[in-house]
């Protein structure tokens, strides 16, 4: 009853409402799809939720992994973990703070008293707006959300790792195989479910990412995604016909993730 309530009843009503205008008062069928799809606002959301999909999804799995493996059986792991861990207890809201701060901008001449713009003051380089600058900005806070979550993704692979089995990688030092050759011959292969559930978590994360490019930009100079032009549409514009579309599309956007990571379990549970 409480599945129905809380969920079946807002997923059925939100997908039924994407399919009226603006006020839902009457249905224009596909005309909420079709401007997601034609419109060059709504084409560049879509852009940008690409971007951060690809980006942030590498950057913090790529480099978690990268950490995970260097730091294993060193004697500051225990350090370098919780250092590279501890933005995890920061909000997205407060981490947006702190970056925008980071990256704030003075017109050249006048005191940088952002960080990033006062190191470019010091080695005589001209400050830039980092948020402002649609050639960067975007770029700019993926870099937060991979600060963010790096330290998750290094714990959780770092645990995978200590579950390889020691006689496996002494037998392929014996055999000769060298550092490159074992990471992609034995540690990739073994740790690959760990890998699946970190990819997976990342790849939802991303889609659905809203509030650091809300605090930074609020959106704009070209920043704008799919779970922030959703709020849009629905509380400052009150178009819920668009609003319920976008967040159908993202709930589609989702599903087939989720989808491959229930096969993912349902296949090693065979195997067991």
């Amino acid at each position: 009853m409480l599945v129905v309530i809380f969920f079946m009843y807002p997923l059925l009503n939100t997908l039924v409402t994407s399919f009226q205008n603006a006020d839902a008062t009457h249905f224009v069928g596909l005309k909420n799809y079709q401007t997601i799809f034609t419109s060059a606002v709504t084409l560049e959301v879509l852009k940008n939720n690409l971007l951060w999909l690809l980006l942030g999804t590498i950057l913090t799995v790529g480099l978690g992994l990268l950490v995970a493996v260097l730091v294993n059986h060193i004697k500051a792991e225990s350090l370098v973990k919780s250092a590279l861990f501890v933005p995890m207890a920061i909000s997205f809201v407060g981490a947006g703070i702190i970056w925008r701060l980071v990256y704030l901008y003075q017109p050249a001449g006048e005191t940088q008293i952002g960080l990033l713009n006062a190191l470019l003051a010091r080695m005589q380089l001209p400050p830039q707006a980092w948020l402002v600058n649609s050639a960067f900005n975007n770029y700019a806070m993926i870099l937060v959300y991979t600060w963010m979550w790096t330290g998750f993704c290094m714990v959780i692979l770092s645990a995978g790792l200590k579950n390889i089995p020691e006689d496996l990688i002494e037998a392929a030092k014996i055999d000769g195989a060298g550092r490159w050759m074992m990471f992609w011959h034995i540690t990739v292969p073994q740790i690959r479910p760990t890998l699946a559930v970190v990819i997976t978590t990342m790849l939802i994360n991303v889609l659905k990412i809203f509030d650091i490019i809300y605090v930074m930009t609020g959106g704009n100079y070209h920043t704008d995604v799919v779970a922030l032009e959703f709020y849009n549409q629905l509380f400052s514009f009150n178009n819920y016909g668009l609003a319920s579309a976008l967040a159908v599309l993202l709930l589609l956007a989702i599903v087939p993730v989720i989808y491959f990571n229930i096969r993912r379990m349902h296949a090693e549970e065979k195997l067991r």
